[in-house]
């Protein structure tokens, strides 16, 4: 892979796929290898932005955004891997070597004393270890700076030393700080004693809070589990290759309870995971990172790896010619009608870009290492799908409260159903509700807490509840094409804090029914004696349009969804146009639904909602 020898073929490949609406192409037929991909469009984008930050160094601004300047507390290490690569993959004997390595020396010196934390430390690691094991260290970085990085990247200043705790972090980062021991020991900086003991606090507090599922709680046993839960033995699996350290068998049987809930959701489009937060495109390198792991670790069986390759080619298509703008010259997470995660903000752009380069270079690699480089991926891929299971039950947690997500595959659609909120941070959050998620048909917004498909109780004393963190007693029923979930509240959460707040006042009863064609779900709240309430509310924030509103019922002209009828409240429709509260990862929502009702009722309240989509 020649990052500046690519460079030229930029300009003819931006403009050769527009940003798609909403949600992207589907990769129906053939799709390119993904290492021709990698190198023929993502790269000389890599490569562009590289020459720019050379050439601007601190004055350097990518799409309004002043990069040194934006509080990305990760940059200086992800500047310093993707520079990195530039060097190692420019021939020694390229005019431009010298000036690589002179330029490397400068910005390193430059950034030494900026702000670097965690991600950014383990990145800043992996590129020394890289230009080390080349020769080029001594070369490209100062021995001034090179003193100040190895007091600064090191995992002691995120991890507490007598009890190697987490320090106000959730706990995907046990993995980046064993990382950045294991490169601090191969660097020749300290023993391997640190690595030892972190990997082994790592397994330990994967064990613990994994419980007999194997899907890691990102709290301490409150019950969250999201995209971060299915992640991290992925990333662990990596940094073990990376480090050229065995997986044990328990790894390994991790790793495959995550290829287990993946393959039955894998797409067309090279969509990933569409609840929980930091998804969009992390939602999908989420996918690659496991599933190329586990290719790389033979836990797949011959043909999974063959079909895990063909959505991992789908996936860098997908970077490329979705998330990838080029008026911006950047991927894009946060304009023309997309939102992320407010910690993952725009002042990050050009980390973004490299942080996720980095990952579509190094599974590449896996990839043609396991001998696909250049391979077409299979065409029997698209037949493959049609034969996977239209429904998969996958289990995080049972007990007090249960936690698990129900996958449903529906005439080519991928629906999800997450019951994974808990914990302190985002249980009010959209993107963790318990409703049905595709995107671009029925999405969250990323720190938004509107009553989004989730009846919201009003209480005379102001207090809102809702039907968020207690799941207890999930039933599935199967019959044919139909899905039946069942489950209880006996306490709902009362919104507004931090952490759920358990309220009995009310408890709640739910029941989806999910038909082709059809998504309904139904609620039965009941009040204790005395309770007042002053209102119910209920919103469809919708990728559809024309709509037309009688009642509680809801047609619409336009987009996959066809109507939204309500059962209890009363519903009036507006259009959308660009609304940054109903931004969706992969798009800005068209139309607002909203509704009222149950005011002043003081016995049980039911409310149901009938979602018919093409």
């Amino acid at each position: 892979m020649r990052l500046r020898t690519l460079l030229f073929l930029t300009a003819a490949l931006a403009v050769a796929t527009p940003v798609a609406a909403q949600r992207g192409p589907i990769y129906a037929g053939a799709v390119a290898p993904m290492n021709q991909t990698v190198e023929k469009r993502l790269l000389p984008q890599t490569a562009v932005l590289l020459h720019k930050l050379l050439a601007e160094k601190r004055d350097m601004t990518l799409d309004g955004v002043r990069v040194f300047e934006a509080d990305d507390k990760f940059l200086p290490g992800k500047i310093a891997i993707g520079l990195a690569y530039l060097i190692v993959d420019t021939p020694r004997t390229d005019p431009k070597f010298a000036e690589y390595v002179a330029a490397y020396r400068q910005i390193a010196d430059m950034t030494v004393d900026d702000p670097n934390d965690t991600w950014g430390i383990y990145y800043y690691c992996q590129a020394l270890l890289m230009l080390q094991e080349a020769g080029l260290l001594d070369q490209t970085v100062s021995p001034e700076a090179l003193a100040k990085l190895k007091a600064k990247l090191d995992w002691r200043r995120f991890v507490r030393t007598d009890d190697l705790t987490l320090i106000n972090l959730p706990n995907n980062y046990y993995g980046v700080a064993f990382s950045v021991a294991r490169l601090r020991y191969r660097l020749g900086w300290e023993d391997a004693s640190a690595s030892e003991a972190l990997l082994g606090k790592t397994l330990e507090h994967y064990r613990k809070y994994s419980g007999e599922y194997g899907f890691a709680d990102e709290t301490d046993g409150e019950g969250r589990f999201d995209r971060y839960s299915v992640l991290l033995i992925g990333e662990i699996s990596h940094r073990l290759i990376e480090a050229g350290m065995p997986a044990t068998q328990e790894v390994r049987q991790w790793l495959r309870r995550s290829v287990d809930l993946m393959l039955p959701r894998l797409n067309l489009r090279g969509e990933g995971f569409e609840y929980g937060r930091s998804i969009g495109t992390y939602g999908e390198t989420a996918f690659l990172e496991v599933l190329t792991a586990a290719a790389k670790l033979d836990v797949l069986t011959p043909e999974e790896k063959a079909m895990g390759y063909a959505f991992s080619s789908r996936v860098a298509a997908r970077y490329m010619d979705f998330w990838f703008d080029p008026k911006m010259g950047s991927v894009n997470l946060w304009d023309h009608g997309r939102r992320t995660d407010a910690y993952r903000g725009k002042h990050r752009i050009l980390g973004e870009n490299l942080s996720l380069g980095r990952q579509y270079i190094y599974t590449s690699a896996i990839w043609s290492e396991l001998g696909f480089k250049d391979k077409a991926p299979d065409a029997g891929y698209a037949a493959w799908l049609d034969k996977l299971p239209k429904r998969t039950v996958t289990w995080f947690a049972r007990g007090k409260n249960d936690r698990l997500v129900v996958t449903v595959r529906d005439r080519g659609r991928v629906i999800g159903l997450p019951i994974i909120n808990g914990g302190d941070g985002q249980h009010q959050n959209t993107p963790y509700y318990p409703i049905p998620f595709l995107p671009g048909m029925l999405q969250g917004v990323a720190d938004a807490t509107f009553p989004q498909l989730l009846p919201r109780i009003t209480l005379a004393d102001g207090a809102q509840l809702a039907p968020l963190a207690y799941a207890a007693n999930v039933k599935i029923g199967e019959q044919g094409a139909t899905t039946t979930i069942t489950y209880d509240q006996d306490r709902l959460d009362r919104l507004g804090g931090k952490a759920p707040v358990a309220d009995d006042r009310f408890s709640a009863k739910t029941t989806y029914v999910l038909e082709p064609g059809r998504i309904r779900r139904t609620d039965v709240f009941t009040p204790t004696p005395g309770v007042a309430v002053k209102a119910v509310d209920l919103a469809f924030a919708s990728f559809s349009g024309k709509a037309t509103t009688k009642g509680g019922t809801t047609t619409f002209g336009t987009g996959d969804v066809t109507s939204f009828k309500v059962e209890g409240l009363t519903c009036s429709t507006k259009a959308l146009s660009d609304d940054k509260a109903y931004r969706a990862p992969t798009g800005a929502m068209t139309a607002l639904t909203s509704c009222t009702g149950a005011a002043g009722v003081s016995g049980p309240i039911t409310i149901s909602w009938t979602i018919a989509y093409k």
